[in-house]
């Protein structure tokens, strides 16, 4: 063996930045002690046989090389002459390709096309006087030399790997956006993950984090499937490849106990990530299932969230994005007692899913610079704890060493890097003020306190608003008991944030709850108002007695455009209710609103009165309802006019569920705009509803519909195609609504909003109505002259 194997050697393992301290305790689980020298490199002492299984062990690192000299140079003639003194002739053979690269980092030798030149005839200089040749023709191995110049000191290298350790050999098909297998590796190892826990990826596109962190779990040898270009020396004996080759494959450990979870949405990138298991040699230990990430849901009490989520780069819009990492914390609070762990380069995610992270730590995937967040669980008791199963350690084992001292002598511990501990030691992460709750069920000691859900988990507070709510909800449903009996009111206002830190609506529609919150501020995170909103819902349903599948919740901020007529939701928890002896077809889950507005029972009973023999006009019209009451109330027509085509089409059930239908009863989608235009002056009517939205959008028109804008305007139009004494029935839920009389001089104007709201509503202001009646024209010219 030559000289350059019986003796320690100067090696150096790349890092990228930010993964130093991982790569250093891999080469410490190795054996070997190593020390940062520079940003991305770390260098230890160690024989010949160090290359080899450096080489094979390294998850996170890049590249193992030589480190042949390390030297001053700050101009031409320093940099040859001591290139030129090293002994390259012990590592390159006199046929070895030796191609030289370059950088430099604030050094006065900046040309790095120069340094590589003087670098390489050195080399030859030096190879022709050892070799005892002149032509040295480069048709052997493969021996790549880097010059680095950092502050004017000159490191020369020698590259023992060639493809970057990050090719493990097992993913030979190219996958969209993948995650390069290092970082992968160094995801894993800063996780509370470990052997005997489930680990679950929603994003795991060709499934590099599972694959990584199985062989991880199984003690695997990430480079145990492919070559090095050191192993083509003749100078480095093959035995010592062979050696630990053979060393790897003992230190393999059985199958997990454990499987891990890879989900995504996409079948191609599954495909890849089924086929990179099989040749990873890891394929029965990850269960790969096409799931949207809505849909998580794990059974497991603890457990590991891993993931490199989309971007934006790989979504069409950014606002794609910012949806999808709203939607986290709803997600995820699924999973109360798991730590979860996001690598991301959106540096807003904090604000995007509402709380901080306990910890982040800067990595690069590539060359984009990203944040790695992690939302720490509550720890496990020791009771719910997983042991490792025999021989199988842990990243959390007590001992990390895989041969002792660097020596070689064979050891059954596997190589688990630990780089974060249960108790959140990690190293080189930023500490943030761990958030507590009342939910934890553990005792903390003084030094280990306890932690609540990463996502979600109540407030000290919510049990006492949970009682209070429910006190309230009783005391209603026994003072409207006998609604239903007595007055045939099945459908009411039970509740309307009458307990200030509970700002919800309760209505009742027969045997089912509609349950409305308000936004309003608060102290908690998205996922801990989530968890709340449902503490509320349940004690509704509770005291109530109704089935939990029978509450329907909504959030409702103030609407803008065509808001209420969006869907939000595709259940079609669709029912028929009762009101006033008729029948009405109401959605308690696909829209903001139900279609049936419970604030309007009593005028609708008034339009009823004042039907008999009219010919009825219901604009903006909506589901119908006060057509259905008018057609009760003996109209000899109605007709209803909504731009929106599944509101008409409701309206058209509506009537015909009450047994009105054909030409007496017509309806017609229409922009209200479009509708008064193209009315002929023959067309009146007796009685009309017109309860516009506050703001509406409309395609082909400049201006959007204001209520306060156009009101004046519509009712003029209106008034004439209005018979003498017609009666209009005017409303708005617009609170800054002010009525416009002066230019409603066709009308006699009355303000009816007191009558017409019904004592189940609190909140007096939930409407305005105005009854106007149309003066015929002798009057109002008498009027006038008055």
């Amino acid at each position: 063996m030559p000289d350059s194997q019986q003796h320690e050697l100067k090696l150096i393992a790349t890092a990228a930045a930010g993964t130093e301290s991982i790569v250093k305790r891999e080469l410490a689980s190795l054996g070997y002690e190593a020390r940062v020298t520079t940003p991305g490199r770390l260098l230890f002492e160690a024989p010949a046989s160090a290359i080899a299984r450096a080489n094979l062990w390294l998850r996170s690192g890049e590249r193992v090389l030589i480190e042949m000299g390390r030297f001053a140079a700050t101009d031409f003639g320093v940099l040859f002459d001591a290139t030129a003194s090293l002994p390259w002739e012990r590592w390159l053979t006199r046929d070895a390709a030796f191609p030289v690269s370059g950088r430099s980092h604030h050094s006065q030798l900046s040309s790095v096309p120069a340094c590589q030149k003087i670098v390489k005839r050195a080399i030859v200089e030096r190879l022709r006087k050892s070799h005892k040749v002149q032509l040295l023709p480069e048709t052997g191995p493969l021996y790549a030399v880097e010059v680095s110049l950092r502050d004017d000191l000159a490191t020369l290298t020698l590259d023992t790997t060639g493809v970057g350790l990050h090719k493990r050999g097992y993913r030979r098909l190219v996958g969209e956006a993948q995650l390069r297998e290092t970082l992968a590796a160094v995801l894993v190892q800063l996780s509370y993950w470990r052997p005997g826990r489930v680990l679950v990826d929603p994003f795991c596109g060709t499934g590099t984090v599972p694959i990584e962190a199985a062989l991880l779990g199984r003690n695997i040898a990430p480079g145990l499937n492919r070559s090095f270009v050191a192993e083509a020396w003749p100078t480095l004996p093959a035995p010592l490849w062979r050696e630990a080759r053979e060393e790897a494959r003992d230190r393999m450990l059985p199958p997990l106990a454990e499987r891990l979870i890879g989900y995504d949405i996409d079948p191609e990138a599954l495909s890849l990530a089924r086929f990179h298991a099989e040749q990873a040699g890891v394929a029965n230990d990850i269960h790969w299932q096409q799931r949207p990430f809505t849909e998580l849901r794990a059974k497991a009490e603890f457990g590991c969230l891993i993931t490199n989520p989309p971007y934006g780069e790989r979504l069409n819009t950014d606002s794609e994005v910012e949806e999808l990492y709203r939607s986290f914390p709803l997600v995820l609070r699924r999973l109360p007692t798991w730590s979860h762990y996001i690598l991301s380069s959106r540096h807003d995610l904090e604000t995007l899913v509402g709380q901080p992270a306990n910890r982040r730590r800067k990595l690069y995937n590539g060359a984009l610079e990203c944040t790695y967040y992690q939302f720490h669980g509550p720890r496990p008791s020791p009771a719910s704890a997983l042991p490792p199963k025999e021989g199988q350690g842990g990243h959390f084992a007590e001992s990390h060493v895989l041969c002792g001292a660097g020596q070689g002598e064979s050891s059954r511990e596997p190589l688990f890097p630990t780089t974060a501990t249960e108790e959140g030691q990690g190293e080189g992460t930023n500490v943030l003020p761990l958030p507590t709750t009342s939910t934890a069920s553990a005792k903390a000691s003084p030094q280990q306190p306890v932690l609540g859900p990463a996502f979600g988990g109540l407030q000290s507070s919510a049990a006492r608003q949970a009682e209070e709510f429910a006190n309230r909800l009783k005391n209603r449903a026994r003072h409207l008991r006998r609604w239903p009996t007595k007055r045939g009111i099945r459908c009411y206002r039970l509740y309307d944030r009458d307990v200030p830190d509970v700002p919800l609506i309760v209505d009742c529609y027969e045997d089912a709850l509609h349950i409305a919150e308000f936004a309003r501020p608060h102290d908690r995170t998205p996922a801990q108002h989530a968890d709340w909103l449902d503490a509320m819902v349940r004690t509704a349903a509770k005291v109530l007695e109704i089935p939990r599948d029978r509450v329907f919740v909504k959030h409702r901020d103030r609407q803008r455009g065509t808001d209420q007529y969006e869907r939000i939701d595709d259940r079609a928890a669709r029912f028929v209710v009762h009101e006033g002896g008729l029948k009405f077809v109401v959605n308690l889950s696909d829209y903001i609103d139900t279609g049936l507005f419970l604030d309007h029972r009593i005028t609708r009973e008034m339009v009823r009165q004042a039907a008999k023999g009219t010919r009825m006009l219901n604009l903006f019209a909506y589901t119908g309802a006060f057509s259905v009451y008018a057609a009760a109330g003996g109209a000899v027509s109605t007709t209803s006019v909504d731009k929106s085509a599944t509101y008409t089409a409701w309206a058209r059930e509506n009537l015909e569920l009450n047994g009105f239908s054909g030409p007496a009863h017509r309806i017609v989608q229409s922009d209200l705009r479009e509708f008064m235009a193209r009315l002929s002056p023959g067309e009146v009517w007796d009685l009309a509803v017109v309860d516009p939205p506050t703001f509406s959008n409309t395609k082909g028109y400049e201006d959007d519909w204001d209520i306060q804008r156009d009101h004046g305007e519509l009712l003029r139009q209106l008034a004439k195609h209005l018979s003498p004494n017609a009666v209009v029935f005017f409303s708005t839920n617009s609170r800054r609504f002010h009525l416009n009389e002066a230019a409603l001089g066709d009308y006699v104007v009355r303000n009816i909003t007191r009558q017409t709201i019904p004592e189940d509503f609190r909140n007096e202001r939930i409407h305005q109505c105005w009854k106007l009646i149309r003066m015929d024209s002798s009057r109002s010219e008498r009027e006038m002259k008055g």
